[in-house]
């Protein structure tokens, strides 16, 4: 009987699941998109009910196209969205609120407060977690809920309330219960993590006002994490299978991109654009705003990894289509793009909720400058799709500096990277060589491989190795003239969106 590795995927704006054989290629895959709630500007939440619903949905949808019979998994990966948060009762599983999701801005005041009361509370975060104090990560989040909700600061203290970033949601679901874990790369997202002892924080823990009791046991990326419920109707065929891996979408990609060595290098184009790098087994703590996470563990050997976020990338083009109403579909912003030789001088900073490394300003909001009477659709297409670039460009520049290690191929993947536009124009910014993997949902993969090499379903990170294919390389070709012009533009337009919104309330 032929096995398989089961990915779980849970994202931003999809759910998927997807099955890969003894090669390393997907063999079926299931995908549904999930609805995005904005209470208020800045506020982006999911219904945490209909993140499981999808993710159910998804597994059995791709369980049925590859006819899996009960014993074919060999297990299971979970990778996700991370620092979106969750907090449900413990007895009944009940979402006490809705998900605060990665992107929201609503408690950027609080760290405000935070930083201006307490002048040591930066480098203590730093040192401590290898981040940068923002409403990015998920303490405030908690936080937050637990003073907005009535009577769950006191049910919290009381053992009452659990909370998980999604990985531990979807894990909680799919074990019935019985599974509160998470692995060490989403619990360093949290705040709360210290990740040289790899364990949860007591200052932190208390400096934020969050009971140990709400959080989950935090775990190596490959590890035993709890076993499929056997009552859970329609997933008859994995009852009982071992989810063995988990790991934050963007270390998945790390890991599916076989970015086993320090100094290699990925960038993920999806919703929000990822950049990062093997450090090695010694954190490396950033001077200038990159962050410092534990990426994957195996055999009591962990991995660092140096990254920088930016918070809008393919979401950008979503918005051209949604809001602006520019193109009917993503795939049309390429298209549009090239009907014009440049960008007209029109350059777009997509800051729609705040600016991440190397700025870190929470309160940057969207810009877009150069505008003439000649400008057209076509250029702010083209602005758009360049914005992506500029931003990892940024990473990259002061990753190389920070790690003092000189990049000379970046590894592409996610599905923005299918603009062959963006990955041609990014290459010739970075003026590197930009190598997008064949398979473009390396973070299914990666999470695939980190549980396949617990259950011994591959042997070696050299069998992984030789899994991964190269779609397509990208090399240098822009005139440095040219480059340094465009930068130079690029620098100007985010000078201008920089720190607009209004602080003084």
């Amino acid at each position: 009987m032929e096995k398989y590795m089961l990915s779980i995927d849970q994202g931003t704006t999809s759910s998927r699941a997807m099955i890969f054989g003894k090669d390393g290629t997907c063999v079926a895959s299931a995908q549904e998109s999930i609805e995005q709630h904005y209470p208020q500007p800045g506020w982006v939440e999911h219904d945490p009910e209909l993140l499981w619903q999808t993710v159910y949905n998804c597994i059995r949808q791709v369980l049925a196209k590859a006819n899996i019979q009960k014993g074919q998994i060999a297990g299971i990966g979970i990778t996700n969205q991370r620092e979106t948060t969750i907090l449900w009762e413990k007895n009944t599983g009940r979402p006490v609120y809705n998900a605060i999701v990665w992107q929201c801005r609503r408690t950027a005041p609080l760290v405000e407060k935070l930083k201006k009361e307490d002048p040591d509370f930066v480098e203590t975060v730093r040192q401590k977690t290898g981040l940068v104090p923002d409403a990015y990560f998920s303490a405030t989040k908690i936080q937050w809920i637990l003073e907005q909700v009535p009577g769950l600061k006191a049910r919290a203290g009381q053992g009452e309330i659990l909370f998980g970033t999604v990985d531990t949601w979807i894990l909680y679901r799919l074990t019935g219960g019985r599974s509160h874990r998470t692995d060490y790369s989403n619990a360093s997202r949290t705040m709360l993590f210290n990740i040289r002892e790899l364990s949860w924080d007591k200052e932190l823990c208390q400096y934020f006002h969050i009971p140990e009791s709400m959080l989950p046991e935090a775990l190596p990326g490959a590890s035993e994490f709890g076993f499929v419920a056997s009552d859970i109707p329609g997933l008859e065929a994995i009852s009982g299978v071992a989810v063995c891996g988990i790991l934050g979408d963007q270390p998945a990609a790390l890991f599916g991109q076989t970015c086993f060595s320090k100094g290699d290098i990925k960038n993920t184009y999806g919703t929000g654009c990822f950049t990062l790098m093997n450090v090695g087994e010694e954190p490396i703590f950033s001077k200038q705003g990159l962050l410092t996470s534990a990426a994957w563990s195996i055999d009591g050997k962990t991995t660092y990894a140096l990254e920088g976020s930016v918070f809008n990338a393919g979401s950008t083009i979503q918005w051209l289509r949604d809001e602006l109403k520019l193109i009917d579909h993503v795939s049309d912003c390429d298209v549009l793009a090239e009907t014009v030789p440049d960008n007209g001088g029109v350059v777009l900073v997509p800051a729609f909720s705040g600016l991440g490394a190397p700025y870190w300003d929470m309160y940057a909001r969207g810009a877009i400058v150069g505008l003439t009477r000649g400008t057209n659709k076509a250029h702010i297409a083209r602005a758009a799709l360049e914005s992506i670039a500029y931003q990892v460009y940024d990473l990259v520049m002061l990753m190389q500096q920070e790690a003092d290690c000189p990049i000379q191929l970046l590894k592409a993947d996610g599905g923005a990277s299918v603009s062959r536009f963006m990955m041609q124009f990014q290459s010739d910014i970075l003026q590197c060589q930009v190598d997008r993997a064949r398979e473009r949902e390396t973070t299914s993969q990666g999470v695939a491989y980190l549980g396949g090499l617990f259950c011994g379903y591959w042997n070696d990170l050299e069998e992984l190795s030789a899994l991964r294919h190269s779609d397509a390389v990208f090399s240098p070709s822009m005139p440095d003239e040219k480059r340094t012009k465009l930068l130079i533009n690029w620098n100007k337009a985010v000078s201008r969106a920089s720190d607009w919104e209004d602080k003084s309330e």
